[in-house]
């Protein structure tokens, strides 16, 4: 088994360090050769395309959710799979596809070459995997962002710092919202539009049971205040969210937002970018094919090894690193 892996030098959790060696070495000992690059910023996008025009068995991204969601993007609707190395701070994604919070864990996964199909969602064109959204959040991720720029802090003090500030400014988006022939006019701090169902209350909040039922998860926070807001954040950090009182759900293929500004700022996976309005957002049922555990497998089980994604036998020896 032949893997390309792309890590993200500049992720908090990667930067400074030099990951080629474990890498390589952590695949070796399951039977795969996995060639490593690792680059930043732009260069991930770059590093991606070239790696699609070789013969790989998979590509494999390490770093945050970003990182995987930008790769994601890339190789939704093409054959070659996606291996996630969980090298992030939060790890959503790794985390509701089963994968194992160690590096050498996670190898062992992915050169097992179990193979399965997940949805992704697009807003305007553009992939997610997890999440996006616009109002309140998207604010926060845009100030911290600026603030990281400009004082270098790590990004978990600078989103403790904008979003200090974001409440403070406290505001709400005037949206129309469209989705299934229904259209409402609102007046919300927040929309949320999930990739498949998040859980909202108790015993696992901001996770998904499934990423494979071709839906989106589309909430509209109630808050009219300061206070109302404050009382719903703590309320999600507790898991004891309810709908009736905190926000409305509702499972749906497409929706369409629109605003009387010509743009928005939306986030998506944690980053943040400026989109034309309308944003009209779909699922893509199936789309990704990804090296994971099969649903419901235990926490670090290492499914029987198959053959390797593309098509190709696993090769009789081991092969050296590199």
């Amino acid at each position: 088994m032949r893997v390309k892996v792309i890590i993200n030098g500049g992720g908090g959790s990667v930067r400074g360090e030099d990951l080629s060696l474990r890498i390589a070495t952590a695949f070796a000992r399951h039977g795969a050769c996995a060639s490593i690059t690792q680059v930043e910023g732009e260069a991930l996008e770059k590093a991606t395309r070239a790696a699609l025009a070789g013969r790989w068995d998979a590509i494999v991204a390490g770093g945050g959710d970003g990182t995987i969601g930008t790769v994601a993007g890339l190789l939704a609707g093409q054959e070659t799979p996606l291996g996630v190395l969980p090298l992030g701070t939060l790890n959503h994604f790794a985390r509701d596809l089963g994968m194992p919070d160690t590096l050498e864990e996670a190898a062992a996964i992915i050169a097992a070459g179990h193979l399965r199909t997940v949805d992704v969602a697009e807003v305007n064109g553009r992939v997610f995997i997890n999440n996006s959204s616009v109002g309140l959040y998207a604010d926060m991720v845009s100030e911290r962002d600026r603030h990281r720029r400009r004082s270098g802090w790590r990004k978990g003090p600078a989103m403790l710092q904008a979003s200090l500030r974001i409440f403070w400014r406290f505001g709400r988006r005037r949206l129309l919202v469209r989705a299934e022939g229904r259209q409402e006019r609102l007046r919300t701090p927040l929309v949320f539009i999930g990739n498949n169902v998040y859980e909202t209350s108790l015993p696992r909040p901001g996770t998904r049971q499934a990423l494979d039922e071709g839906v989106l998860c589309l909430c509209v926070t109630r808050p009219r205040s300061r206070l109302g807001m404050l009382r719903l954040a703590l309320r999600a950090a507790f898991g004891r969210l309810r709908e009736e009182r905190d926000f409305e759900m509702r499972r749906v293929p497409e929706v369409e937002i629109r605003s009387t500004s010509p743009v928005l700022r939306v986030s998506l996976d944690g980053e943040v970018a400026t989109m034309a309005t309308p944003l009209r957002y779909r699922i893509r049922p199936g789309a990704l094919r990804v090296l994971a555990p099969p649903p419901g497998a235990a926490p670090g089980a290492v499914p029987e090894r198959v053959s390797a994604a593309a098509g190709r036998p696993p090769p009789a020896d081991r092969p050296s690193p590199g």
